[in-house]
């Protein structure tokens, strides 16, 4: 399998599709004119089709939660003398300034916004990373790295390296909108949660959770627990929480399959939107990955959201257990991927395709309908792709 060798690796800062309970672009409470966001960054290079995979890399929209900025650029692109430019949120200044020229082959470049009222700052890493080619056939994710959030300090959060060098990747879970409707939830009562004696060392458990009063009032009754691999616009999550997530990252292989191990135990009662209950229903899980183009035919970048992550005409393979067996056991998966349509090798090598994997505790969580406690443990998962020397 090809996978992108880098100095660096793109951080996915991953957050969850099932909940956002505040319609605010300030959080708890922050005053107004407190947003010290970078919105967009562009980069200006005088061959853009030399220096990026695909010409529409040169601008990224920079998600609020967010922290490290990546562009990953051809492995002979010279990266010694750019000047990146932002959109800020309003009012909001950086340090150093936009358009500024910086040498990204000595590594990130830290940015500093500060917000309107001057009261506010975040800090932001952007790189630039040269990418070469190499050769395997396994990813594996074990789910033995995790910390608490270092942000807030109240949930878990998952790192995975992949086989090169580079610093860890974080995946997406639903922890982070859970806090903002159970602010007073200790770590292991959130809908991500580590399971220290797994399959083979530690696991991971999504349980699907009550967000009590406030995700009541919200219309949101329900945190599915998920894990999956993408990006999560904080800002749009009450108004469109399924365009709220972008599933997929980058992926420069053709994937053949997907493997692990589970166990699953379906909450004792499935609840509609409403919170009624379902008679004669099963809550069911969701363990699958999706290989699909992420430019369309005019070049535009496209992303998957939770309204067509199985259903998009981008879509090439799907790799689907479907129906999730009840077992108490671990239980092994191995789901070939079913293609629709053949690979473009040099859009593959160019960073033409992206990769899914996601898991969930109730399939219909992002409609929030499922059964509170249903919990789903995965470990041992790996992607296997086609060898390409």
């Amino acid at each position: 399998m090809k996978v992108i060798h880098n100095k660096y690796t793109p951080l996915v800062v991953l957050t969850a599709v099932s909940m956002l309970l505040l319609n605010t672009s300030c959080f708890g409470d922050e005053p107004a004119h407190c947003e010290a966001d970078i919105e967009t960054v562009k980069l200006h290079v005088s061959n853009p089709e030399s220096f990026f995979f695909q010409v529409t890399d040169s601008l990224q929209s920079i998600y609020s939660t967010d922290s490290i900025i990546t562009f990953t650029v051809r492995s002979n692109a010279d990266v010694s003398a750019l000047a990146p430019e932002f959109t800020l949120s309003q009012g909001a200044t950086v340090v150093p300034a936009s358009g500024s020229t910086h040498d990204f082959s000595k590594g990130p470049v830290t940015y500093t916004v500060t917000s309107q009222d001057g009261k506010w700052q975040r800090r932001y890493r952007m790189l630039v990373v040269p990418t070469e080619v190499t050769v395997t056939d396994t990813l594996y994710f074990d789910f033995e790295q995790y910390n608490i959030d270092p942000t807030y300090q109240r949930f878990y959060v998952w790192q995975y390296t992949l086989p090169y060098e580079s610093p860890t990747t974080t995946w997406a879970t639903a922890n982070d909108g859970f806090r903002i409707s159970m602010g007073s939830a200790q770590a292991m009562d959130y809908p991500t949660t580590p399971l220290t004696d797994g399959y083979d060392g530690a696991a991971v458990c999504l349980t699907t959770r009550d967000t009590g009063p406030f995700g009541a009032m919200a219309r949101k009754r329900l945190a599915a627990g998920n894990m999956y691999l993408g990006t999560f616009d904080i800002k749009i999550a009450m108004s469109d929480h399924l365009h709220a997530t972008c599933f997929g990252i980058p992926f420069a292989s053709r994937p053949e399959k997907f493997t692990g191990v589970y166990t699953y135990a379906p909450g004792p009662t499935v609840q509609d939107f409403n919170g009624n209950p379902i008679p004669n229903r099963t809550d069911s899980a969701s363990i699958y990955a999706v290989f699909y183009r992420n430019h369309d035919a005019a070049g535009n970048k496209v992303c998957l959201y939770g309204d067509n992550v199985l259903s998009s005409p981008q879509i090439v393979a799907v790799a689907n257990l479907g129906y999730v067996t009840p077992t108490t056991q671990w239980t092994p998966w191995d789901v070939k991927f079913e293609y629709r349509e053949e690979v473009d090798e040099q859009e593959l090598a160019n960073w033409g395709y992206s990769l899914t994997i996601v898991f969930s505790s109730s399939a219909g969580g992002g409609d929030f309908i499922g059964a509170i406690g249903s919990r789903l443990c995965i470990d041992q998962v790996r992607l296997i792709s086609t060898e390409e020397e």
